[in-house]
């Protein structure tokens, strides 16, 4: 117990002083906190002073249909007639209009409208489609329609949100939207580099101790179960010491946030169920990853072998990210499900679900039994690796010789 325990801290305190994991930990609350203070020197400023009054955007356009009549001021966009195309392309070619389009003949066929503009753009902008739009519209109805029925027709739906409370037949607390999905989504980047950062020293370290043979020193000493024991709990601790950094530090930058932020940062909460889960999920992620880090570093000859082998791992840890859109629309839909029980891709995608949508508990519970239980399983397993191909040198054994031996264990 003593062995395990000084190569649990020496571990430990390894990974506390380096350089990169220090950044690592500072860099996420700094950057939020710098974020904060720069929303609120720009909102002082923005408050402070008369904005002062927006520039024109004077737009022309070529009536071959004959319907505009007027309304040529939509908002601060200025429309300016022309009666020929090569009278409107010459003024946009000498930079006095900032665009023009072309209403054609048969628009009330087939509502065609080209637009010409002097440089790219991936799509035509929300204020210019509005304007376009708007000046149809006030055209083609008025004066049958009134203005008011006009205003109604180009914003037709002003739609609020509201989450009832099965329970109480009330508002939720908790209302979801943007706000409530922002910080899992970046928690569950931040667990997988969090996860990753310390299973990946561990693997780098068994890898490099095996390849420069300070493992067989290592072993006369100590057991491969204390040295493995002591090493998965060390650097577990410290990812877990940065993770509680991470979480708190972010309750605390929402908290400022809801003071003196923006409407989105400042409806951001960090609930302590929250913080439980990631913690937990930390927890039972580090380990199930730790572990089969730990027996691909003993299986490989090399650090490089090592590290190429536990991508396939990586890869499927952080695959709920590539399905995200998926996961975001169809939170409750039964692939989003089997990819919470999964204990592989567990972690990130209970992370994103619970910012979106209420996961059930029993899911939950499901979810963190079935990664425990996984974990262990993959302890018994790992122990065989170790005893078989932690002193093994040479090439690195194919799929099928690692089941042999293993078999022989």
């Amino acid at each position: 117990m003593n062995k395990t325990y000084l190569i649990f801290t020496h571990e430990f305190r390894t990974l506390i002083r380096r350089v990169g994991f220090i950044v690592m930990t500072v860099a996420f609350p700094l950057i939020g906190l710098l974020a904060i203070l720069g929303g609120q020197i720009i909102s002082g400023i923005t408050d402070g002073g008369d904005p002062g009054p927006v520039d024109t955007i004077e737009i022309g356009y070529v009536d071959a249909a004959s319907l505009i009549t007027g309304h040529e001021e939509q908002g601060f966009i200025q429309f300016i007639r022309f009666d020929t195309i090569e009278a409107a392309n010459q003024t946009l070619v000498a930079g006095d209009i900032a665009e023009y389009i072309i209403i054609s003949p048969d628009y009330l066929d087939n509502a065609s409208i080209v637009r010409f503009t002097p440089s790219r753009s991936l799509d035509t902008p929300g204020d210019r489609f509005n304007a376009i739009r708007n000046l149809l519209l006030d055209n083609l109805l008025t004066p049958e329609i009134s203005p008011e029925l006009i205003d109604r027709v180009k914003i037709p739906v002003n739609l609020s949100n509201v989450v009832i409370d099965p329970a109480t037949g009330l508002p939720a607390d908790s209302q979801g939207g943007f706000s409530e999905f922002v910080l899992p989504y970046i928690f569950s980047i931040l667990l997988v580099m969090s996860i990753f950062t310390s299973s990946g020293y561990l693997l780098q370290g068994l890898a490099e101790e095996k390849e420069n043979r300070i493992m067989e020193v290592l072993l006369s000493s100590v057991s491969s179960r204390q040295l493995i024991t002591g090493k998965v709990l060390g650097l577990g601790a410290a990812g877990l010491a940065q993770m509680a950094i991470w979480l708190v530090s972010a309750r605390l930058l929402a908290g400022l946030a809801s003071d003196n932020f923006s409407e989105i940062l400042g409806a951001i909460q960090v609930s302590a169920t929250f913080i439980f889960l990631g913690l937990a999920y930390f927890i039972l992620g580090y380990l199930l990853y730790a572990i089969i880090m730990a027996a691909v570093g003993s299986i490989g000859s090399t650090a490089r072998e090592s590290q190429q082998m536990a991508t396939i791992f990586s890869l499927l840890a952080v695959s709920p990210l590539w399905g995200m859109v998926f996961i975001i629309e169809n939170p409750h839909a039964p692939l989003s499900v089997f990819l919470t029980l999964f204990p592989f891709t567990a972690p990130i995608t209970t992370i994103i679900r619970i910012g979106i949508a209420d996961v059930p508990l029993w899911q939950i519970a499901a979810s963190m039994t079935i990664m425990a239980l996984t974990t262990v399983g993959l302890l018994l397993l790992s122990a065989k690796i170790f005893r078989t191909f932690l002193l093994m040198y040479g090439k690195t054994p194919k799929f099928g010789e690692i089941i042999r031996l293993l078999r022989q264990a």
